[in-house]
């Protein structure tokens, strides 16, 4: 089959990043904690017996290079499809040659599928039997979440890997690979006198296939300049890059739970960074005042009630300023939620509330303190005995609010932290003037 893998594509006009690819096991970088010594998948490989397998990671992790390195090293059929061009129609047909293979030669087949979480789930279902039967191994490979983009009765049936980014020991070798495809005579300092490779690395963000990009396009700019690039030339060489973000996946979730959980942890320092890492991938900065306001409350309540109206004045003050400059203003909202003191205890004693009217919702009201706006219900005792609090000296009064069977009930229980110790030194008082009346 002529796809990516096809050893006649992979000439010098091949993309840097394509002609990388490993040929052998000792050539993979990165994934060393699936992929290390005496790791299950490695002796998988080995063996030449792989389950069906779905490859979950972000961008230039390495899932697609796993791909070409087992088409390289497996006796079996390896088979390439990438979901963008296959239909049903093709997967069944990739299906019927596999059951063929096994039957009448006895030979086993591997079907690769980049960006698998592409296929629909009747196109995903025509996969389920063969894989069942054992016709062919899956190896499905994804960037997006499978448990979100994949059906359950295909995700029963393969194993999970997770490749994580990679880190900056295999992006060096990675780039140290590629420089040698490219001019096996040129060395990092006949480049530039910079920290290029440094530079690379960190501009990749843990993204193989950009460094390798990167390193191609500043090689690129030395081969036209014949003389060691200056900081200005790398930067030209390198523009812009993007950062992973999208607005209803993964890193939308991850990013704003990583954002909340910062404040929560009273880290302005991570707030900020995750806020501007939002902000840069296109997150909707009302989004985030709209969370920030959410959080006044959750996450510091009345241990500082200030906290709620520094998160609403943000949000009128971006939607009334705009972007950028409403940047200002959520960094200002953001360092002040996540200084402030923390208490949960409003939020905590809703949900008791709430798990309590929904087991007992109709608990009687007591008598004293309901509504009587005609005689017949005064007659009755609707609001016989209320005692008006005001009247009181000390502004207390010794009657029950809450239904007779749950009379004794604590369901707010402030800290003594943030205004809130105000708060619990006051209701200690109002239990001191009750014992006393």
């Amino acid at each position: 089959m002529d796809d990516l893998f096809s050893s006649q594509n992979l000439s010098r006009n091949q993309p840097l990043a394509e002609r990388a690819r490993p040929f052998e096991l000792e050539q993979f970088q990165g994934q060393s904690r699936i992929l290390g010594e005496g790791r299950l998948l490695k002796d998988l490989v080995l063996k030449d017996h792989l389950p069906s397998l779905i490859l979950w990671g972000p961008p230039g992790s390495g899932k697609t290079s796993f791909g070409h390195l087992i088409s390289k090293t497996t006796k079996s059929t390896f088979v390439n499809r990438s979901a963008i061009d296959t239909g049903a129609k093709d997967l069944k047909m990739e299906g019927e040659e596999a059951k063929q293979r096994l039957l009448r030669f006895n030979e086993r087949t591997i079907l690769f599928i980049d960006e698998i979480h592409r296929l629909n789930k009747a196109q995903q279902d025509v996969l389920l039997p063969y894989i069942e039967k054992g016709f062919f191994s899956l190896i499905g490979a994804t960037t997006e979440n499978p448990s979100f983009e994949l059906n359950s009765a295909l995700l029963s049936r393969c194993q999970v890997i997770i490749f994580d980014s990679l880190n900056e020991q295999a992006l060096g070798k990675i780039i140290d690979r590629g420089l040698e495809l490219l001019d096996p005579k040129v060395d990092w300092k006949n480049i530039s006198s910079v920290s290029l490779k440094e530079i690379i690395i960190n501009r990749a963000s843990g993204d193989g296939r950009r460094a390798l990009n990167l390193l191609e396009n500043i090689f690129a700019f030395y081969l036209k300049s014949q003389r060691p690039l200056t900081q200005e030339q790398i930067d030209e060489a390198i523009q812009f890059v993007p950062i992973r973000y999208d607005k209803s996946r993964d890193m939308h979730y991850d990013t704003i739970s990583a954002f909340i959980k910062s404040i929560r942890g009273s880290d302005p320092h991570a707030a900020l960074y995750y806020l501007v890492r939002m902000l840069k991938g296109g997150e909707n900065p009302l989004f985030i005042a709209r969370r920030l306001v959410i959080l006044a409350s959750e996450d510091i309540g009345n241990a500082d009630p200030r906290a709620l109206q520094v998160a609403i004045n943000v949000k009128e003050a971006v939607d009334f300023v705009g972007m950028p400059e409403g940047a200002i203003n959520l960094a200002q909202a953001v360092t002040y939620l996540a200084t402030a003191p923390k208490s949960n205890r409003s939020y905590m004693g809703l949900k008791k509330a709430q798990e309590l009217v929904d087991e007992n919702p109709n608990l009687d009201i007591p008598l004293s303190i309901r509504n009587a706006p005609t005689q017949m219900m005064k007659n009755i005792g609707y609001g016989k005995d209320y005692q008006y609090a005001h009247n009181a000296e000390s502004g207390v009064t010794p009657q029950r609010f809450l239904p007779d069977t749950i009379a004794d009930l604590k369901l707010y229980e402030p800290t003594t932290r943030g205004h809130e110790k105000n708060i619990t030194a006051y209701m200690e008082w109002i239990e001191a003037q009750l014992a006393n009346i």
